[in-house]
């Protein structure tokens, strides 16, 4: 099914002073992303109906730093500081636009009184019927005791027929009302609260403000992200597995990862019992352990002058022979690419 783009570029707001967290609250927005951009983010709202539960969790999705520095880098999204936007939102808003809200709130929670009140109904006149069938002529009183028992009826029943009978959906004569003469009188439904899950409407949509700061992430962190994800990659955090990514081959609902993912700097030195502990952890839990990161960027011209390929170089255009010899020399040095992520993928096969 295709999924329909939203107005670009969208906002996420940031949250918390102390330590950013980026959130989108429109789950068309967060619908796209996951179907077009292999943004997975991390629902962490309750649900309404059973808020005590974390289970199954809903709106608002809270984005990695690194998914959203992407979106950014990319012209897709802008960040919003979420508490000044929405104080300079509620302080635009003329009464005409506060009320207007407040009277769509309150058609949404009528609709919603409505289709419960019509739920409850016909759950009543389910209840009447089964009383109905069971005091017919011809059912006989000497009935054995589990014929008996079925015949009565039951709680349910019982309990509807109280509510029918004792609530305001009655008329003045003692009459039930019908469904659709229940549902037609307003004044017998109490209308329901209604908590938006956007802020805009009322408020207007962020504006994209040039100059916006974009989300701060570790570099070499960011860029394994990026390859990764230039590559179809899905990704989620990877905390449970002591890892920075989760890396899966296609949406997480449908496969399982493949590789535990860990960013390293160029010259960061990685501790062998790193090594050896993250390969057999990746094993045990059958994804391999991938660490990777950027390489530095090559200096041609320190190239040139320390002779390794100074005359081929000067005097010929740079094609891709000329590139990989001066990789390779550059990987002798210890000088990365300027634009290349090397990954390493390390698995455990000790005995």
């Amino acid at each position: 099914m295709e999924v329909p783009a939203p107005i670009l570029p969208f906002p996420i707001f940031r949250i918390s002073s102390a330590v950013d967290r980026y959130l989108l609250y429109d789950i068309s927005i967060i619908t796209w992303l996951r179907k077009t951009h292999h943004i997975l983010g991390v629902l962490i709202g309750t649900l309404p109906q059973i808020p005590q539960q974390n289970v199954f969790l809903g709106l608002p999705l809270e984005l990695m730093p690194e998914e959203a520095r992407l979106l950014c880098d990319e012209g897709l999204a802008y960040t919003v500081d979420d508490l000044e936007w929405h104080q300079e939102g509620m302080r635009s808003l003329t009464s005409d636009q506060r009320n207007a809200f407040v009277q769509d709130l309150a058609r949404q929670g009528g609709e919603a009184s409505k289709a419960a009140e019509r739920k409850r109904l016909e759950n009543t006149e389910r209840a009447l019927k089964r009383l109905r069938q069971g005091s017919t002529p011809g059912n006989n009183s000497t009935n054995s005791p589990i014929d008996n028992k079925h015949s009565e009826p039951d709680a349910e029943a019982t309990e509807a027929t109280d509510t029918l009978f004792s609530s305001s959906t009655t008329t003045r004569t003692g009459r039930p009302l019908s469904i659709s003469e229940s549902l037609g009188d307003s004044s017998l439904r109490e209308e329901w609260g209604i908590t938006p899950t956007t802020a805009y409407p009322p408020v207007p949509t962020p504006s994209n403000f040039t100059g916006r700061p974009s989300p701060t992430v570790k570099s070499s962190t960011y860029a394994l992200f990026k390859h990764l994800h230039a590559h179809d990659y899905y990704m989620s955090p990877g905390l449970r597995f002591g890892c920075q990514f989760l890396v899966y081959p296609g949406d997480p609902l449908r496969f399982h990862s493949h590789f535990l993912a860990v960013g390293v700097d160029w010259d960061e030195e990685v501790d062998l019992l790193d090594l050896v502990g993250g390969g057999r952890l990746g094993t045990g839990v059958k994804k391999g352990w991938l660490i990777g990161g950027p390489e530095k960027k090559i200096d041609s011209e320190n190239l040139r002058v320390s002779g390794h390929v100074a005359n081929e170089m000067s005097q010929e255009p740079t094609t891709s022979q000329n590139r990989e010899r001066m990789d390779e020399v550059a990987a002798h040095r210890g000088i990365g690419s300027a634009s290349r992520v090397r990954t390493f993928c390390i698995e455990w096969g000790g005995m």
